[in-house]
């Protein structure tokens, strides 16, 4: 599988991309990357933090300089932000730099996964559900339209996903390669 270009995970808070991403690399022996805990490291501060002092803008140039750093390395996987589609700079370096997958999910499912994620500052309102269909309304077009490969992640194991998202890479490096 060394012929695989980087694979880029994208798609909402709660879609899985951090968990799917770490066993997506062990399963192909590439390092792993979550851009969200790349800034985290290197700021010395949590995302909330870095919302509280600098804005979300503040946080948008540190995510793009970071997206712009990890889509520059060879061989990996890359688990980014739910709102990294937002900049088209950012979206413009996931799709000319790695085969970029869509982890898509239901704003129900969403809602399940992030009900005790107190470190999701766009989500510490009172109406986490509208909050999470707006941001639904204006990204899922961004996120379909930056993916080469949709897969869908609601109520499925996080390695029947990665499963699903190796076989269906493959084919697109290798169409022969796997017929199933």
């Amino acid at each position: 599988m060394q012929d695989l270009p980087n694979l880029i995970l994208i798609g909402p808070m709660g879609a899985g991309k951090s968990t799917i991403g770490r066993l997506l690399a062990a399963e192909l022996s590439r390092d792993f990357h979550d851009s969200d805990h790349e800034i985290q490291s290197r700021c010395g501060a949590d995302i909330p933090w870095i919302f509280d002092v600098e804005g979300e803008a503040g946080f948008r140039d540190r995510e793009a300089q970071m997206i712009d750093e990890l889509t520059r390395l060879q061989g990996v996987v890359i688990a980014t932000g739910g709102g990294a589609v937002l900049r088209k700079a950012n979206r413009r370096c996931l799709s000319e730099r790695g085969t970029v997958i869509y982890l898509f999910t239901t704003v129900e499912q969403q809602l399940r996964r992030t009900a005790k994620d107190r470190n999701r500052p766009l989500l510490q309102r009172p109406d986490r559900e509208a909050v999470l269909r707006e941001m639904f309304a204006l990204r899922d077009p961004l996120y379909r339209s930056t993916a080469d490969i949709v897969v869908r992640t609601d109520r499925r194991g996080p390695r029947s996903v990665v499963n699903d998202i190796v076989r269906r890479v493959t084919r697109l490096v290798d169409p022969l390669q796997c017929k199933a």
